[in-house]
């Protein structure tokens, strides 16, 4: 999907929504960045979207979780949260079960979020314009 028109930038991306035993959700914070995202990244060559989201999840937090076990949740145009004049196409997964994670590869810090409480305002836009309105309708 290429946008001839537009000046921004886009970046092609798969994110994981883990939750713990408490039904919180997951969110990652990179090192060097402010705003707290869902853990995953970009596809490297040949990688399928469901592929580089596990590859994501067990980099970044510990969790390894088999690219056919992840349930897809949806995918959306946003506004990337650390990248100035860009957007990120997103394909968002669900992972089965519930998890515990640990902070590893460029992340700085992990914060499980509880979808019922007031939000806090550090996240990426991703999350707060897609995601957690689809979560948070049940």
């Amino acid at each position: 999907m290429t946008h001839e028109s537009s000046a921004k930038d886009l970046i092609v991306v798969s994110a994981v929504c883990v939750y713990d035993d408490g039904g919180r959700l997951l969110t990652v914070r990179k090192r060097g960045t402010e705003k707290f995202m869902h853990p995953g990244g970009k596809p490297e060559p040949g990688e399928t979207a469901a592929e580089a989201a596990s590859r994501e999840l067990a980099e970044e937090v510990g969790i390894d979780v088999d690219p056919t076990d992840l349930e897809p949740l949806g995918s959306w145009l946003a506004v990337a949260a650390n990248e100035a004049a860009t957007d990120i196409e997103a394909t968002v997964f669900t992972a089965p079960g519930t998890w515990e994670a640990h902070p590893s590869s460029e992340i700085e810090e992990i914060r499980w979020l509880d979808l019922s409480a007031e939000l806090p305002d550090d996240l990426a836009p991703l999350l707060t314009d897609h995601v957690l309105p689809l979560l948070t309708k049940k």
